[in-house]
């Protein structure tokens, strides 16, 4: 979408991108587990889809995988659906009203709420993390959109955030969980990546769904640990009320309507995985310590050349702010977030989604980077990453750090 072409918005509301195109999911950089691949080819004869919402097996597995986290409850509160941009789009449908959710979020929240035509508002977050409101802030929202003759009903979140790859404390989290239900606005909690923290052992991550849990509606896409993306599923876990059964059934009816169905074999590849067998907790342990290394030194390199980032946490990327750079940025004709995308995709070769995609200002020099690339080009290459113990010193991974940071060098 042309600059020019951007229609006139409530003033509380902004324009982020057009819907027909968006930045891809941050890519592993792996290689699919064996396993998975097994499971998925000893499936591949089946030819039904599996029914709106989800089979039993899925459902079922879907409620262990909760159940070892605290979030207990049964297949019928669980609904899922071919990848997260459908699933997301039906819960907003389903619960109605306006929707809020934090600056920056995930590329995907705002276009699902404008295909709907549902005003959609961004609250900001803390300075320490992403992915949670400020408590403050979000009250005071609300009460501008309800002045406004507005009807905020439903607040999206995640606590392990695409895009800033950080991790909310556990008291921000209440804080702002707390401010939400006393406004009466309903919780999303997409948790696609509290399975990529890069150092469990150090963090905490609290669910909403542990601290109200009649309030707070679970999203996890799949393709965060445990699948491939290239297998799209996507779980909901509703809380255990007679109104979150109806939004459910909503829920199905509008999955329904959007033939939004899993295909058998990639329902039951992904039951297996939500099974955890020891390979999957394994290649989890693995890929979460190697983005530790990658991340860290890919933050390093983000830092020394004078731009800013949080430390990333989790995921498979990290959210860097070039505004410090922004007169040298100038002179190369890179003067917003769109300009920065399109010049960072060039050098580093890889997709550099600017700021304005995850709902920040256009003007900021904001920019999602993906740490994926950085392990290798190669199912070979990226299994040596995978298995090394100090995968920094593979040659494969020292040049591409390398050359991500002279990328970087070049605007100093």
């Amino acid at each position: 979408m042309h600059r020019s072409e951007r229609t006139r918005r409530h003033p509380l509301q902004e324009d982020h991108g057009p819907v027909r195109y968006g930045p891809p999911a941050p890519d592993p950089g792996l290689p699919v587990l064996p396993e998975l691949a097994g499971v998925l080819a000893a499936s591949a004869a089946r030819t039904r889809p599996e029914p709106p919402g989800g089979g039993t097996i899925l459902r079922e597995a879907a409620c262990g995988y909760w159940g070892r986290r605290g979030l207990h409850g049964g297949p019928g509160s669980v609904a899922a659906a071919p990848g997260a941009q459908p699933l997301l789009l039906a819960l907003i449908a389903a619960y109605g009203g306006d929707v809020l959710m934090p600056r920056p979020c995930p590329a995907t929240w705002m276009p699902q709420a404008r295909l709907l035509g549902r005003p959609a508002y961004h609250v900001p977050t803390p300075a320490e993390c992403g992915g949670i409101p400020d408590p403050y802030a979000l009250l005071e929202t609300v009460r501008r959109v309800r002045a406004e003759g507005g009807r905020p009903r439903l607040l999206l979140i995640s606590v392990a955030d695409d895009p800033t790859a950080t991790l909310a404390p556990p008291e921000l989290v209440r804080e702002a969980c707390e401010a939400a239900v006393s406004e009466g606005l309903h919780i999303v909690s997409d948790e696609t990546w509290r399975d990529t923290l890069h150092r469990p052992q150090d963090t905490v991550l609290l669910s909403p769904a542990e601290m109200c849990p009649d309030d707070v509606t679970v999203l996890s896409d799949l393709a965060g640990a445990l699948t491939p993306s290239a297998w799209p599923v996507a779980l909901a876990r509703f809380p255990a009320t007679a109104r979150a059964a109806a939004r459910h059934a909503r829920v199905l009816d509008i999955l329904t309507a959007l033939g939004a169905l899993v295909a058998e074999p990639v329902a039951r590849a992904a039951a297996h995985a939500l099974g955890e067998p020891e390979a999957v907790r394994e290649r989890i342990r693995q890929a979460a310590r190697l983005q530790a290394h990658v991340a860290s030194a890919a933050h390093r390199a983000v830092l020394t050349v004078g731009a800013l980032a949080r430390p990333p946490q989790a995921g498979r990327h990290l959210y860097a702010d070039l505004g410090p750079l922004r007169a040298r940025l100038a002179a190369r004709g890179v003067t917003d977030s769109m300009e920065l995308e399109e010049y960072l995709t060039e050098r580093l070769g890889a997709p550099a989604p600017g700021g304005h995609r995850f709902g920040d200002e256009l003007g900021a020099l904001r920019v999602r980077l993906s740490t994926g690339p950085l392990l290798g080009s190669t199912p070979e290459q990226q299994t040596e990453s995978l298995t090394a113990v100090e995968p920094l010193k593979l040659p494969h991974v020292a040049r591409a750090l390398s050359m991500f940071a002279a990328a970087l060098d070049e605007l100093r």
